[in-house]
C-alpha cells in the first residue's frame, strides 16, 4: 500500500470525527453559536474550533507536504497555510471557552486538558514561526537535520493535540454525568477513536513515505 493509500484512512478518521462532533455539539448539546447568550452554545464552539484547526488541518497539512506528488515550494506553501489557518480557528477556539468560563464564572487554565491544550497551542504558534523563517523565506535550503527536527517536532505537536482532545472529551463527559449505556456516551467515545485513528494514521502515512 502506498502511502497516499494509507492518507485515505487518515481523511476518513478525519472527516468522521468532524461528523460525530457535529451530531454530538448539535444534537446533544444545543448547538454551536458564539455569540449566543446561552454559554453551552458558546462553549461548543471551542471543541468544533480546535479539532477541525489543530488536528485536522494540522495533520492535513502534514500530509500534503510528505506525501502528495507536487512541486516542493508549491507543497511548502499549501502546508503554511493550512497552519496559518490552524492558528486563526485555534484563535476561535480558544476565544469560546474563556468567554464561556467568564459567562459561567470558572476559573480558567485549571484542568490537565487546558494545561496541555495551552502549553500545545503556544508551542505551534512557536513551530509555525520557525517553520516560516527557515522554509519560506527566499535563502540557502535548510540543512536535512534543521528538516528532521521540524518534521519530528511538528508530529509530536500533532499528538500532543490529540492527547488534549482525548482529555478534553473525558473531562466533558464527566461534567455531564453520562452513564456507560447512553448512546451519548458511547457518541463520545467513537469521536474520541476517530480522533486517534486519525492521528495514528497521519503518522503511519508520512512513516511510510520517508522509509518507502
Amino acid at each position: 500500500m502506498s502511502s497516499l493509500g494509507i492518507s485515505g484512512f487518515a481523511h476518513l478518521f478525519g472527516v468522521l470525527a468532524i461528523i460525530l462532533l457535529l451530531v454530538w455539539l448539535l444534537h446533544y448539546r444545543e448547538g454551536i453559536d458564539f455569540d449566543s447568550d446561552n454559554g453551552f452554545r458558546v462553549f461548543n464552539v471551542h471543541p468544533l474550533m480546535m479539532f477541525t484547526g489543530f488536528i485536522f488541518l494540522v495533520g492535513e497539512a502534514a500530509m500534503a507536504f510528505e506525501t502528495v506528488p507536487g512541486l516542493r515550494q508549491t507543497k511548502k506553501f499549501v502546508h503554511m497555510t493550512l497552519h496559518l489557518t490552524a492558528i486563526i480557528l485555534g484563535i476561535v477556539g480558544l476565544c469560546a471557552v474563556f468567554k464561556f468560563h467568564d459567562m459561567a464564572h470558572i476559573v480558567n487554565v485549571y484542568s490537565l486538558h487546558s494545561w496541555i491544550g495551552i502549553g500545545t497551542f503556544c508551542l505551534f504558534g512557536l513551530q509555525w514561526l520557525f517553520g516560516f523563517v527557515t522554509f519560506m523565506i527566499p535563502g540557502p535550503s535548510a540543512p536535512t537535520r534543521t528538516r528532521m527536527l521540524h518534521r519530528a517536532f511538528g508530529k509530536a505537536l500533532l499528538f500532543m493535540a490529540v492527547c488534549a482532545a482525548e482529555t478534553g472529551l473525558m473531562e466533558k463527559s464527566s461534567f455531564l454525568n453520562l452513564k456507560p449505556h447512553q448512546r451519548e456516551y458511547h457518541l463520545i467515545n467513537f469521536t474520541g477513536l476517530a480522533i486517534l485513528l486519525f492521528g495514528v494514521f497521519v503518522d503511519f502515512s508520512i512513516n511510510f513515505r520517508n522509509f518507502a
